[in-house]
């Protein structure tokens, strides 16, 4: 007997058949908790999870169906769901096809979710006043998040494309599973005894409400509300809510918004800066501008001409009268120069040998040194003596 050999699709084909043709999963009512919900609003379908305690199963509902939904499905909410079970052949996947959706309230996470905001909000962890403000100008960086993903790679990403001065530090933490809330307290432990940072991104990409419970930890929001240092939440997509981004002093809708947020955009300052300069050179030139209007229009006006020709003729008068003063004080200093030059000159005339010599005295020299004593000469010695009209030589022939 020969084995029988079909293709994927066939046995896909083949087992979505045997589903199909049971009435009793042609429609059906299930009971569960919605999670993963995702809403296509290109398509209009939605794609969610429904759950209980024990297991799990995908579901789909199709856009015709899904515009009779009288209220917004989301994760957490306990609903009833009418439908037909089936295959989707391409992927072998046994899932659920919706037709109706009712509310049936909320389920045991989105339960206690609520009841966690609802008891830190009495508290005023969620206040506004509480609030910090985020420092425009960070050096540095803290980011608590997996080491591994999307969500590292895109903050790290935008960090540096739009303020490569800042400093990161990085903190890799687990951001699901039992080691998460543990490992992200510790980290934000560390982070506020070094005192480094000026700001904290703290977050993870987005998952199911089961994925992202570590950051509805009532532990981790208290952990948070303590910090010293503002802290930016960024958990999972736009559409994620957790405790975490209440208690937070900023929610960023996404890890890559938390970093736009975190920092300025270099580009954007240094236009500024351009944008400043250009403002100061203007308001430079047209305040210059305006002051030289107004000192010309000063200048040209009758009343400053006036003014200007009175103390112009004023500054000639003074002129007038201290050039006189400098002539007089000239000539008396002249005079009195000039009759002290008179007395010198008489005093210096009554000192001059000539002028003794005039009266009959003569100077006797030996060759060139003036003859004082007759111990200068001997006899026979040549000697001249000067007169007030010429020079006689002598010969010594005797002394006494």
């Amino acid at each position: 007997m020969s084995e029988q050999v079909v293709s994927v699709k066939q046995l896909n084909m083949y087992v979505k058949s045997l589903i199909e043709s049971d009435a009793n999963l042609l429609r059906i009512t299930v009971k569960g908790e919605i999670s993963n919900f995702k809403n296509h609003y290109s398509s209009g379908h939605l794609y969610f999870t429904l759950k209980d305690n024990d297991a799990s199963i995908r579901c789909v509902m199709f856009r015709s169906y899904a515009q009779r939904v009288k209220f917004d499905a989301c994760d957490g909410m306990q609903v009833l769901i009418t439908g037909r079970v089936s295959l989707y052949e391409k992927d072998g996947q046994y899932q659920f096809y919706a037709e109706e959706m009712r509310e049936d309230g909320l389920g045991d996470i989105a339960k206690k979710f609520e009841q966690i905001k609802e008891k830190l909000a009495k508290e005023g962890l969620f206040d506004i006043e509480s609030k910090r403000p985020i420092p425009k100008f960070p050096e540095k960086i803290a980011v608590i998040t997996s080491p591994t993903g999307a969500a590292v790679r895109d903050i790290m990403n935008i960090l540096s494309r739009r303020y490569p001065i800042a400093k990161v530090l990085m903190c890799p933490v687990s951001v699901q599973g039992e080691l998460a809330v543990p490992e992200m307290l510790s980290a934000l432990d560390s982070v506020y005894e070094s005192g480094e940072a000026d700001v904290i991104i703290i977050g993870r990409g987005g998952g199911s409400i089961e994925d992202l419970w570590a950051f509805n930890s009532e532990e981790l929001a208290r952990k948070i509300y303590e910090s010293p240092i503002p802290v930016i939440s960024a958990v999972g997509h736009e559409t994620d809510f957790t405790i975490c981004d209440f208690v937070s002093d900023l929610r960023a809708p996404t890890p890559s918004a938390a970093a736009e947020l975190a920092v300025p955009d270099m580009a954007d300052i240094y236009l500024r800066i351009e944008k400043m300069q250009n403002a100061i050179k203007n308001a430079l030139f047209s305040k210059y501008n305006l002051c030289k209007l107004r000192l010309e229009s000063a200048i040209s006006a009758q009343s400053f001409k006036s003014a200007r020709d009175e103390i112009i003729g004023k500054r000639f008068e003074d002129l007038d009268m201290l050039n006189e003063k400098l002539t007089l004080g000239l000539e008396k200093r002249f005079i009195k120069s000039e009759n002290e030059f008179s007395v010198l000159v008489s005093k210096l005339d009554s000192l001059s040998p000539l002028k003794v010599l005039g009266r009959g005295y003569a100077v006797a020299k030996k060759g060139e040194k003036v003859i004082k004593s007759i111990g200068s000469v001997e006899a026979n010695d040549n000697i001249d003596l000067t007169l007030s009209d010429g020079v006689v030589n002598c010969t010594v022939i005797g002394k006494e």
